[in-house]
């Protein structure tokens, strides 16, 4: 009886173990600094761009709350429990990149920019350009 109550636990802990891990690239993330944020669900890849339905269903995209356009990722692949390879384009398609998502030990996450294009918003009729590693904060 002891065993079967044991491995009942088990299984219950790594099941909640499972389910927690697989929330980490499924939400909305955020920076201050630049008032930028993600929003993402890697693993259904179901998320539709506001305004731009037309685009389908994506793994998610990247926005600004001084800026309308969206950078859309495209791609988005987990390739640990803690990091997803991304390809990223803006709403025109113009211009592209690779990046990746990562959720760091203190619980923020960091995307870096790899090969490609710089992301850029406009704030005030001026482009600025986003850093190419920068810090997200989940909500």
């Amino acid at each position: 009886m002891k065993k079967i109550i044991i491995s009942v636990l088990a299984a219950f802990i790594t099941v909640s173990a499972n389910a927690q891990g697989s929330s980490i690239f499924k939400g909305y993330i955020y920076n201050g600094e630049y008032q930028v944020y993600i929003n993402m669900d890697f693993y259904k890849k179901n998320i539709t761009v506001p305004n731009q339905e037309i685009y389908g269903e994506l793994p998610g995209y990247f926005g600004a709350n001084r800026d309308t356009r969206k950078w859309l990722f495209t791609s988005a692949e987990i390739t640990d429990s803690v990091t997803a390879k991304l390809e990223i384009t803006n709403d025109y398609g113009s211009e592209d990149l690779e990046g990746t998502l990562k959720k760091l030990s203190n619980g923020t996450y960091e995307l870096e920019q790899k090969e490609g294009s710089t992301i850029k918003i406009v704030v005030n009729r001026k482009w600025v350009k986003i850093p190419k590693k920068i810090i997200f904060i989940k909500r």
